[in-house]
């Protein structure tokens, strides 16, 4: 049966959250010949090629598969040190590997991480992602949970609703009159500049075709983070879909102004999780399970 030394497999995940051999050395306190030496060993041991040597350094499939490994028997590892009383394994703080889509980050997510109970002794490795490619992490071993649009769960994986993030076209009141000639319809905005989050947002581009029946191809402005592209909303950048949470406010005291009244976007976010028995995942989801219910509405 094949075992793997727990050194290398502290190793291999040093050099994949570091990023560089060099790096990993720092953080290891040992030299990168002692940090190569470790990670060839631990190949020698899987008889397959875990990690290609690039900058950063990436893992190929075997390597996803030991990196799932070694995040696993670390997870459990810090469970039993926060029953037996001495926080994580890594000293104090148990680093818990997240991916999370940049709205829910924004807008809900980190109260669910506030109000983990102190005993946790947690600290997060948030990783950002489209919502639609979370659970790329998730398989590759990089993170150990997801909010994902993913409802079918990856294997080793299990899956539960969150709810419905709810979004809405909106502009400012300046782009209308600029581009709209004042009135605010869904009608007018196939030559009008839209704000997308970066070039595989497919959400605008999605409710654009729904409203008009054809696919233009209006300027697009890229705002790459979720505060941000609110804000370039507001000052009249492009028109775009934004959360309720980031918006009914705003159209409220008129900074912004709904393009299609009556017509959104729902959509379905989904927990996924390594299906173990950790207390600390747990307690995780119990969080993530409550601020969801809070913030979204239901399935």
């Amino acid at each position: 049966m094949m075992t793997f030394a727990s050194e290398h497999l502290v190793t291999l995940r040093a050099l994949v959250d570091e990023g560089t051999f060099e790096a990993a050395a720092q953080r290891l306190h040992m030299t990168q010949s002692a940090v190569s030496q470790r990670i060839k060993q631990l190949e020698r041991t899987a008889g397959q090629v875990l990690v290609q040597r690039t900058t950063p350094v990436t893992t190929t499939a075997a390597g996803d598969v030991v990196l799932r490994y070694a995040r696993q028997v670390q997870l459990l590892a810090d469970d039993a040190a926060v029953e037996l009383g001495q926080g994580g394994a890594d000293g104090p703080g148990t680093s818990i590997a997240v991916a999370v889509n940049a709205d829910s980050l924004a807008t809900w997510f980190l109260e669910a991480l506030a109000a983990l109970p102190p005993e946790v002794g947690a600290v997060f490795d948030l990783h950002r992602e489209d919502q639609e490619n979370t659970t790329s992490l998730l398989r590759s071993g990089t993170v150990l949970a997801a909010v994902t649009s993913t409802r079918e769960p990856l294997q080793g994986c299990s899956s539960e609703p969150l709810g419905l993030m709810r979004y809405r076209a909106v502009a400012s009141p300046g782009y209308v009159d600029r581009w709209l000639g004042g009135v605010p319809r869904m009608g007018r905005v196939d030559a009008a500049p839209m704000l997308d989050f970066d070039r595989s947002d497919q959400l605008q581009r999605g409710f654009l075709v729904a409203s008009l029946g054809y696919d233009p191809r209006p300027p697009r402005t890229f705002v790459p983070s979720s505060a941000d592209f609110a804000r370039a909303a507001r000052l009249g950048l492009g028109w775009g879909l934004l959360p309720e949470a980031q918006c009914l406010d705003l159209l409220a005291d008129g900074s912004l102004v709904e393009l299609a009244p009556g017509e959104h976007v729902d959509l379905a976010l989904y927990w996924q999780r390594w299906a173990l028995s950790s207390r600390l995942l747990d307690t995780l989801t119990e969080s993530v399970r409550s601020s969801a219910a809070q913030a979204l509405l239901p399935a």
